[in-house]
C-alpha cells in the first residue's frame, strides 16, 4: 500500500487508519474527506522531536496552515505544541476562534492589506513575516497608531530552483513573493527597516517551493540565508536571531514518488547549517520550518460514489463520481497525480483504464486520467488517497455545489468535524 495508513480487510474493503472506508460513505454520505488524526499528531510530533534534537530547544515548526485550515486543524495544533503560519485575515479569524493561542502565529502574504494589518495586531498575532517596502512601511505606522512594537521577519527569495511543478515554485529571483537577495534589493530593504520605529526585525525567512525531496535544496538555501546574514552584519551591525526555512517537503501520491524521511533529512540539514554558521563565525540562528502538505497529505482520504461508467468505442472510458474539481481542483489546476481505487473491491485487480470524471459541467473537471482501476459499477464507491492537503483547502462553490463533510477518525472512533454544506449554505449571503 501507498502509505501504512492503508490496508484491505476480510470484506475486500479499503480501510483507513483502521476504519472500513465502504462503511464510513454509508454512514456519512459522500463526497467525503476523512482525516486520520492520530497520523497528523504523529507528523507534528516527528517534527517537534527533530528540530528541538537536531537544530535546538528554540527551534520550532509552524503547520502552514493553508494545507488545510479549519478550527478543528488549529485545536489539534494547539494541543500538539505546534506554532502556525496564517495567511489571511480568515485564517487568523478560525484560529483564534479556535483557541490557538495567538502569540504562536507568524501572519504570511505578499500583499496584506491595511484592514488584515490591524486585525491580526488586534488579534495579538505574534510575528509579521513582512514581504516589502509598502507592508514594512504600513506595519510601522499601525502599530505606531496601536501603541506597540511588531515583531516581523523579512521574506526574501534565495534564487533556488526547486526542480518540481513551476506553479508551486517561490524561491526563485523573479517570485511574486518576497525581496530578492540576488539583485541588491534585500539589502537595501534590511537597511530600510532597521530605521522604521514600531518594529523589531528579528531575522529572515524564505521558502523555495513544494512537493522537494532533496534535504540537499534546504542546504542550499541556507548557505544563501547565511550568507546574506553574515553580510547583513557586516554592512550594518544588524545580526539576525532567527532563520525561517519555510516549508515543502513532498509527499507521496502515487508509488513512482519517492519516500522521504523527515527525521533524516532534518538532521542532515542541521548538520549542514551548523557547520557553515561556523564557517562564517555566524552564532547559530534559531530555526523555523513550516510543514503543511507532509504532516496533513496522507492523512486524508476522499471517498465517492460512482455514477456512470461511459465506454466510448475505440477510445476511452470515463468514470463519473459525485464530486470532482469543487472539492479537488489540483488536478484541473496543475495536473496532480493521485492514486486511487474501487473501495469496496480494493481486493480485485484493477485492470479497467479509464479517466475519473467529476460532476461538473467543465470538461476539465476530471481526478485523473489513464488510470486503472477494478471494473467499477453505479453505487462503487471510489477512494482517492493522500488529500489531506489543498483538497478542502482549495474547494469551491463551483455549479452551486456544497462542499462535503470532514470526519476525523481517531482512537474514540469516527466524528464529523466540518459540517457538510447544504443547499441553504451555499445561498446564505445571497440577498
Amino acid at each position: 500500500m501507498l502509505h501504512t495508513n492503508l490496508g484491505i480487510n476480510d470484506n475486500g474493503n479499503l480501510t483507513f487508519a483502521g476504519f472500513d472506508t465502504v462503511k464510513l460513505a454509508k454512514e456519512y454520505q459522500t463526497p467525503l474527506y476523512v482525516l486520520d488524526e492520530n497520523r497528523i499528531r504523529e507528523k507534528c510530533r516527528t517534527y517537534i522531536n527533530a528540530m528541538k534534537k537536531h537544530f535546538g530547544e528554540k527551534s520550532q515548526p509552524l503547520y502552514a496552515s493553508k494545507a488545510l485550515s479549519f478550527k478543528y486543524i488549529y485545536r489539534i495544533m494547539k494541543e500538539e505544541g505546534m506554532s502556525v503560519d496564517v495567511v489571511s485575515g480568515s485564517e487568523i479569524y478560525t484560529a483564534k476562534e479556535a483557541g490557538f493561542p495567538m502569540e504562536n502565529t507568524y501572519f504570511h502574504g505578499n500583499n496584506k492589506t491595511d484592514f488584515e494589518i490591524a486585525f491580526a495586531m488586534d488579534c495579538g498575532v505574534g510575528h509579521f513575516v513582512a514581504d516589502c517596502r509598502e507592508e514594512l512601511d504600513a506595519i510601522s505606522q499601525i502599530a505606531g497608531e496601536k501603541g506597540i512594537t511588531q515583531k516581523i521577519l523579512m521574506r526574501l527569495t534565495p534564487g533556488i530552483d526547486t526542480h518540481t511543478y513551476e506553479a508551486v515554485q517561490t524561491g526563485q529571483v523573479d517570485s511574486k513573493f518576497g525581496t530578492a537577495i540576488e539583485t541588491g534589493q534585500a539589502l537595501e530593504l534590511t537597511k530600510y527597516a532597521l530605521t522604521l520605529p514600531n518594529i523589531e526585525l528579528e531575522g529572515f525567512h524564505c521558502h523555495i517551493g513544494s512537493q522537494v525531496f532533496d534535504g540537499q535544496t534546504f542546504c542550499d538555501s541556507a548557505d544563501i540565508m547565511l550568507d546574506y546574514i553574515n553580510t547583513v552584519r557586516k554592512e550594518t551591525g544588524f545580526l539576525a536571531t532567527v532563520l525561517n526555512l519555510g516549508g515543502g517537503y513532498g509527499v507521496r501520491y502515487v508509488e513512482s514518488d519517492p519516500y522521504l524521511d523527515i527525521e533524516e533529512s532534518i538532521a542532515a540539514v542541521a548538520t549542514h547549517i551548523k557547520a557553515k554558521a561556523e564557517e562564517f563565525n555566524v552564532p547559530m540562528p534559531t530555526i523555523l520550518m513550516e510543514p503543511g502538505r507532509s504532516i496533513v497529505a496522507d492523512a486524508g482520504l476522499t471517498l465517492y460514489t460512482v455514477g456512470s461508467v461511459k465506454t466510448i468505442t475505440g477510445y476511452k472510458s470515463y468514470v463519473s463520481i459525485d464530486g470532482g474539481m469543487t472539492d479537488n481542483p489540483r488536478y484541473a489546476l496543475y495536473g496532480s497525480q493521485y492514486t486511487s481505487c474501487i473501495a469496496n473491491r480494493a481486493n480485485e485487480v484493477a485492470d479497467f483504464e479509464c479517466t475519473i470524471a467529476g460532476r461538473c459541467c467543465e470538461s476539465g473537471d476530471l481526478i485523473a486520467e489513464n488510470v486503472k482501476l477494478a471494473k467499477p459499477e453505479r453505487g462503487d464507491i471510489l477512494a482517492v488517497m493522500v488529500t489531506g492537503a489543498y483538497n478542502y483547502a482549495m474547494a469551491s462553490n463551483y455549479n452551486r455545489v456544497p462542499r462535503p463533510a470532514i470526519v476525523a477518525l481517531n482512537k474514540e472512533g469516527s466524528k464529523v468535524v466540518l459540517k457538510r454544506e447544504t443547499y441553504a449554505d451555499v445561498a446564505m449571503n445571497d440577498m
